[in-house]
């Protein structure tokens, strides 16, 4: 594994037109691409590795000029070809102009992974025709992951590690606090900034939207394809730090001396089985890692059995693809894609991730899409079980709350009265790519989203149809970042999410707004409680 803390290029003059920025704790030189000004490998955070499983410091202040040319190292993890290194704490900025007063909106994106794999570096992430086509500052981010990230010792390792858990959220707020107090001098509004996130960056922003040291340091979010409905209780966290001290050869009572193992040492036991779901019939993998119910930094579940109070008055944007599982689970099983009706209940039974029985859910899909076949079948239903169960949760929870406190105007931060909107999405437009087998699947939002087509093997393709969505998209998720409201000039009209209607905006070539698309497959997964993964 790679240890340096930041990539490196080669050698390079400075030139006179190369934009230089003072943050608070130094000056950074960046570098000018596509008419866009970019700085890499910015450092927001102390090198980690001091104080492992603890919560993050803020970086000393430099004299020199810094240069900001390359990405900064990943967190540690497997599967994983990038420079990795427990100094991780790095943010990337792309920006129209690093100029004082420019007052634009702030689009920070968190990466997925879940919270185990991943970086801001991906190039499908590359800010630069995002900043481009809306005039907007984009910030992408590395931070703690897996158990670097979220190993929770406050049971067993004494007050130091109390916060252990959601070390990796910590780091998620530090690098807010860096954009609230350095943003303005890349040409950002810290009075508008926007999260979003796909997948395991969804997660952690909804996790955010109810972790108290986040308050007040973003005012718009969207999530897409990631939920967080329900944290790891501290229980349920203690019996998956034991099971994992185990396999570094570890007892409780020696728990603190996790934090002086090498790295290696501590990657090699990530994957031991589950103790709570462990890995027979659920198709779970490994350990969980995510958030923890510690009362330190998460004193309550992201959103149960309501929404958060303290985000009310931010206006969120809660997204899904139509087809997630064709690759979250075809992507890996091949053979999911040539399933006979035999098969299927059985592999329901592994996949869906809630106790319904799979032969009434085979039955109910028979009737509602007789036409599907046996793959078909199986992936709509783990599609809408296991990945799209949650974001129903959480936009309903969301507009209770609403309707409860009464709509707020716009949606202009958590300051006013009311509750700002939810504005739901369903992507439906699927890929052509490998002849359209996967259809609208898990990840593909991310290059329309970020007006990245052209990324060489995006799973989009850059096709005229995967531009079109693209600006579609990326439009709205500019406006949302602009004005709080994610209507754009030419789309259809996008109302929020209430109750009574269950308006979704269906992004598709014909895109259009709907009441309840896919109402009877909601209605049967409602009939049996949800567990978020890890709870």
């Amino acid at each position: 594994m790679a240890a340096a803390a930041a990539l490196t290029l080669p050698a390079r003059a400075w030139a006179a037109s190369d934009p230089v920025v003072t943050t608070a704790y130094g000056r950074v030189r960046g570098t000018r691409h596509d008419g866009v000004q970019v700085f890499k490998g910015i450092r927001y955070g102390a090198d980690t590795g001091p104080r492992r499983f603890q919560a993050p410091q803020p970086p000393a202040p430099w004299r020199e000029v810094k240069g900001a040319l390359a990405y900064g190292a990943a967190c540690p993890q497997t599967r994983f070809d990038e420079p990795q290194s427990e100094d991780c704490l790095f943010l990337n900025v792309w920006t129209p102009e690093a100029k004082a007063g420019g007052n634009r909106p702030v689009m920070v994106y968190i990466h997925g992974g879940a919270y185990s794999h991943g970086s801001g570096s991906d190039a499908l992430y590359d800010g630069t025709r995002l900043a481009h086509r809306g005039d907007v500052v984009v910030v992408t981010l590395n931070h703690r992951l897996n158990a670097f990230g979220h190993l929770y010792l406050g049971r067993l390792a004494g007050p130091a590690y109390a916060q252990s858990g959601n070390a990796g959220i910590l780091d998620l707020v530090l690098a807010l606090q860096w954009v609230r107090d350095n943003i303005a001098a890349f040409g950002g509004d810290p009075g508008r900034v926007m999260l979003f996130g796909q997948s395991g960056g969804g997660a952690k922003i909804a996790t955010l939207m109810g972790t108290p040291a986040a308050q007040g340091l973003f005012h718009r979010a969207a999530t897409m394809s990631g939920q967080q409905v329900t944290a790891s209780g501290p229980l349920n966290a203690t019996a998956r730090a034991k099971t994992y001290l185990e396999a570094l050869g570890l007892t409780p009572e020696r728990a603190a001396e996790a934090a002086t193992l090498p790295v290696e040492k501590l990657l090699s036991a990530l994957n031991a089985a589950d103790p709570i779901h462990g890995v027979a019939g659920q198709g779970m993998g490994g350990l969980y890692w995510g958030p923890v119910l510690d009362d330190q930094v998460l004193a309550r579940h992201p959103f149960y059995p309501d929404a958060p109070a303290q985000s009310a008055g931010i206006p969120m944007i809660i997204g899904n693809t139509h087809d997630e599982t064709r690759l979250l689970i075809g992507g890996s099983d091949p053979s999911t894609f040539t399933l006979t009706w035999d098969q299927v209940p059985a592999l329901l039974a592994k996949h869906m991730r809630v106790d319904i029985n799979p032969d009434l859910v085979l039955a109910e899909y028979r009737r509602l899409y007789p036409n599907y076949s046996p793959s078909d079948v199986f992936f709509s239903a783990t599609t809408a079980g296991r990945s799209w169960r949650a974001a129903v949760m959480e936009a309903e929870v969301r507009a209770a709350q609403a309707q409860a406190l009464g709509q707020g105007a716009g949606g202009q931060g958590a300051g006013g009265k009311g509750a700002a909107p939810t504005y739901a999405y369903q992507l439906n437009w699927g890929s052509p790519k490998d002849g359209g087998k996967w259809r609208a699947p898990h990840t593909l939002d991310i290059p329309l989203v970020f007006d990245n087509t052209g990324v060489p093997d995006s799973l989009s393709t850059d096709s005229a149809e995967a531009r079109l969505m693209a600006e579609r998209m990326s439009n709205a998720f500019i406006a949302f970042a602009r004005t709080g409201d994610p209507n754009a000039g030419g789309a259809p009209r996008w109302a929020p999410y209430t109750l009574s209607g269950r308006e979704t905006l269906v992004f598709d070539l014909d895109w259009r707004l709907e009441q309840d698309p896919r109402g009877a497959e909601r209605r049967l997964f409602a009939r049996v409680p949800f567990t978020q993964q890890g709870t």
